[in-house]
């Protein structure tokens, strides 16, 4: 097999994945009546028009199921006040919503209070690759606050708001 048809270490494509910038989410939904959620890095829009978004999800991920199962999920955009929040839903803890501020959107799906932003979607695709779970969203609501985002890069969180522009 030539060089380029191997498939790159694992902890090489960590160091690669690492240096890349991206924000900080978590994706959360309701559970019958129980709301679940994770930490996601991995998320991006796909088009403007109309709204859809992408959001891709390890399937041995103990929140993969009830996303997998529910009609609409909400992709909160942590903000740099939500280290706590990060901290959490990074974690594997049996009650991530414990003294957490969240209301049901409109469509019931948790949105975090203190979010740099917010997105309630209807599921459309779950697309299987490899590992993960890409769910294909439409958009059905949408809000931004005045707070910053938070950003992830290098293995650390950064303040959003405070780079530096170029040129």
């Amino acid at each position: 097999m030539s060089p380029l048809q191997q498939n790159a270490d694992i902890d090489l494509m960590k160091q690669v994945n690492r240096q890349f910038v991206t924000g900080v989410t978590v994706i959360t939904a309701l559970d019958g009546d129980s709301p679940k959620g994770l930490a996601v890095n991995a998320f991006a829009s796909i088009s403007l028009d109309p709204p859809t978004v992408m959001v891709c999800v390890q399937r041995t991920s103990n929140t993969h199921d009830c996303l997998f199962r529910a009609d609409h999920l909400a992709i909160n955009i942590l903000s740099t006040a939500q280290m706590d929040v990060v901290g959490k839903f990074a974690s594997k803890s049996a009650d991530k919503f414990a003294d957490l501020d969240w209301r049901p959107g409109p469509y019931g799906s948790p949105l975090i209070e203190r979010s740099s932003a917010q997105m309630e979607v209807e599921i459309r695709e779950r697309l299987q690759a490899s590992t993960h779970t890409v769910f294909i969203c439409r958009v059905l609501h949408a809000a931004v606050t005045e707070q910053t985002p938070m950003i992830y890069s290098t293995g650390k969180f950064f303040d959003g708001g405070a780079l530096t522009p170029l040129g």
